[in-house]
């Protein structure tokens, strides 16, 4: 029987947020088990940003998240900071590029992000553990009124682990196929905290067959365009580009507004935002005979054109004619069905093709400060916390901050203990 393993904390989750949290615990001077059922580490850096990892936003804020406390990530995201990824970066002479709107990606690859999370895991004498599977949790109180801080005994398949503290970065549900599992929530139940319902979040948009057949001939198909869902103080919208599919609707507009969109209402779409259709349209009544569809694709592709004005039958408008020969409102419609296309999703394409997961482990409890549960000596770091950033390198930077409190956090308890013992 192999003897009993002792280490200050264990991280389970060897992706962004684990790996990350692992390295600082480490050089504040913990001694750190990081394990992994998976063989390889941190598969969702190595396919993000098409290989490239979207590994920061530059402007990133607390307004770039949503869960149900939107101002619990205020405290991590304040004090470990884009600028403070940027230099460990440059310290490690990774090259990166800004992309738009304050995304940061590798020059190279994303191998780099992954190597330097290994390398600072390295420096703080992390032991890694891969694969390894664990088998139970179980928590000991060091009193009898369970007051004292206590620890746990941990079964794996490498052998019993005790340690005075665990942290879960194991991820949400989305890409299955990477190895995505429910352990997280599953250790946060055992423990008695609360969850938000996990659910798929940026991911495309479905429709139900039939009544997308009319669209589905666009599929290829990408333009910019003004999204949002929800009414007046409730409302939530993007300017992003969108992409027709077979099945429904992706690109960065839908995958930023599926985060928001709650299943039974419907999305809105300006499928013209720089533009003034109508006022275009009517210039050229009186000045063009061409078809409206060759009048409209100057102004959004010819394919959406051609496809809209088919529409028109079904709405009372004949929209298949020569410009000059159609009534103001004939047009009117034909604008307001651009600008202000109204459609409802009958699902989305599920944990296969999200990029991340919302909802998770509640925030209410766990501290803000240092990512412990109410489980005392249990913290919940990362994608498995309900905290979801947007597109665009947002739900990196959650990783980093989240981590690096949870170590500073880590170290500021477990140290001043062994200060005192």
């Amino acid at each position: 029987m192999r003897p009993m393993q002792n280490f200050d904390v264990v991280i389970v989750g060897a992706g962004a947020a684990g790996l990350f949290c692992a390295g600082v615990a480490g050089q504040l001077g913990l001694k750190v088990l990081l394990v992994d059922h998976s063989t390889a580490v941190a598969e969702k850096i190595r396919i993000s940003g098409g290989g490239r990892c979207n590994f920061t936003n530059v402007g990133t804020t607390a307004a770039n998240f949503l869960g149900d406390n939107p101002n619990f990530c205020r405290s991590a995201l304040s004090r470990y900071t884009p600028r403070h990824f940027i230099e460990l970066l440059q310290g490690h002479g990774i090259a990166f590029h800004e992309k738009h709107k304050g995304q940061l990606f590798c020059d190279r690859s994303a191998e780099d992000i992954i190597q330097l999370l290994l390398a600072e895991c390295d420096a703080g004498q992390v032991t890694r553990w891969q694969p390894c599977n664990l088998k139970n949790i179980v928590f000991s109180a060091s009193s009898p009124d369970e007051t004292g801080a206590g620890s746990y005994e941990i079964g794996s398949d490498r052998g019993m682990i005790h340690t005075r503290s665990v942290v879960i970065a194991t991820g949400g549900l989305s890409i299955p196929k990477i190895g995505a599992t429910d352990f997280g929530y599953r250790v946060a139940r055992q423990f008695g905290l609360r969850l938000v319902e996990p659910r798929p979040a940026l991911v495309p948009l479905t429709f139900d067959g039939d009544a997308w057949a009319p669209y589905a001939q666009l599929a290829g198909l990408s333009l910019p365009v003004q999204i949002e869902v929800g009414s007046k103080k409730e409302k939530t919208g993007f300017l992003e580009d969108l992409l027709f599919t077979h099945r429904g609707l992706s690109g960065p507009a839908v995958l930023q507004i599926s985060s928001y969109w709650q299943a039974g209402t419907p999305i809105r779409l300006n499928l013209a935002p720089n533009t003034d259709i109508l006022q275009s349209l009517t210039h050229a009544k009186s000045t063009s005979r061409k078809l409206i569809a060759n009048e409209l694709a100057t102004q959004v592709p010819a394919r959406l054109a051609d496809a809209w004005v088919q529409q028109g039958s079904g709405v009372g408008h004949n929209w298949q004619r020569p410009i000059n020969e159609a009534t103001d409102k004939a047009l009117t419609a034909l604008a307001e069905r651009l600008t202000r296309w109204e459609l409802t999703p009958t699902g989305t394409e599920g944990y296969k093709k999200a990029e991340v997961t919302a909802g998770g482990v509640d925030t209410r409890d766990l501290s803000s400060q240092t990512f412990e549960s109410k489980q005392p000596g249990l913290y919940f770091i990362g994608e498995v916390v309900d905290v979801t950033g947007w597109l665009g390198g947002y739900n990196f930077q959650w990783a980093w901050a989240s981590g690096f409190a949870c170590a500073q956090g880590l170290a500021a308890t477990l140290l001043k203990e062994r200060a005192h013992a």
